[in-house]
């Protein structure tokens, strides 16, 4: 009995897996490392983990959590908005 219970609950996880990856894959904003990863080892997930984390937290500082989808773009989004800021910054110190 236990033995069926497990195995209908291991064939409803994977098809909750393959939507899911079908959501991500037709998605233009999802970003497509999330595909499968349940076949990630527990570092790469935790590896996964920091860089939403990370992901979060450019958002805070952006004050708008859709301005980004990904953390790449979060990243460079912040760095060019800070490198306006500093640019600022010079042309006021210079004035």
């Amino acid at each position: 009995m236990v033995f069926v219970i497990q195995q209908t609950q291991n064939k409803e996880t994977a098809a909750i897996q393959i939507k899911l990856n079908e959501l991500i894959a037709s998605s233009k904003l999802a970003s497509n490392r999330l595909i499968s990863v349940e076949d990630l080892t527990e570092e790469e997930i935790d590896t996964l983990k920091k860089f939403y984390t990370r992901l979060s937290e450019l958002a805070k500082k952006e004050k708008d959590i859709h301005a980004s989808h990904s953390l790449d773009e979060a990243q460079e989004g912040n760095k060019k908005k800070h490198q306006r800021t500093k640019r600022s910054e010079t042309k006021k110190a210079a004035q």
